[in-house]
């Protein structure tokens, strides 16, 4: 099985391409026993984000293949449940407050490792993919007190802030790459010696770590490396 790592962004015309290989994954780890069940960990529980949430229903739904949603919907400064990971066949991380999802998320990391070493298939959206990394960059827009990134990117923390994630990639993730302006937060990161490397994945693109290295959808994924004399980024 595989981990997805979705970049953000909403595109009914991409959604097979983003979305139908982690539900293809759900649906094989399900055999014939059910219905696929996603876990669909979201956080807010106000009505804006319950109208938000919505999103989410409809690209999987747009995305084809029969499956039962699992909604854990949590309430910032509170953990995830473990009954999120319980009785499942995918687990789906969404997207918002970078830093509330890891904090919430943080005391079941080692277990959705081991989930994910068993089979379990791994998507995360924009935060939820952010999270995924050994080492995740959670938001913050300013290294030794430059600018490298806009402002509204920051995520409520001022200095570029990279602290342990799950750990399911070896790479660290940025998301919103072109449309946001982040993947120039991820080569300062770099270049900083905040973490080795890493990948920045564009809206509506999904970049999915298997055997090897795959991205589709309707943007690019780059990597992030430091080169002689600098840092060198390419595309995957």
């Amino acid at each position: 099985m595989s981990i997805h790592l979705v970049g953000g962004g909403w595109s009914d015309a991409a959604a097979s391409e983003v979305f139908g290989g982690f539900l293809e994954e759900c649906a094989a780890r399900a055999e014939d026993r059910r219905t696929p069940r996603v876990s669909l960990v979201l956080m807010g529980t106000d009505a804006d984000a319950l109208e938000y949430h919505q999103r989410y229903v409809r690209a999987l739904g747009l995305a084809g293949g029969p499956h039962e949603l699992a909604i854990t919907r949590v309430e910032e400064g509170t953990p995830c449940p473990d009954a999120a990971l319980e009785d499942v066949d995918g687990l789906f991380v969404g997207g918002g407050p970078t830093p509330e999802y890891h904090a919430s998320i943080a005391p079941l990391f080692a277990r959705v490792r081991e989930l994910v070493a068993g089979g379990l298939p791994y998507l995360g959206f924009s935060a939820g993919a952010a999270i995924a990394a050994e080492r995740a960059v959670i938001g913050g827009w300013r290294i030794d007190g430059v600018v490298v990134c806009p402002e509204e990117t920051n995520e409520e923390l001022e200095d570029v802030t990279v602290v342990d994630g799950i750990g399911l990639v070896p790479f660290s993730v940025d998301v919103h790459s072109s449309q946001w302006g982040t993947l120039g937060r991820l080569v300062a990161a770099v270049e900083a010696g905040l973490t080795p490397v890493g990948v920045a994945v564009d809206e509506s693109t999904v970049l999915t770590v298997g055997e090897q290295l795959v991205v589709r959808g309707e943007g690019r994924a780059r990597r992030v490396t430091v080169g002689d004399g600098g840092v060198a980024v390419g595309r995957i």
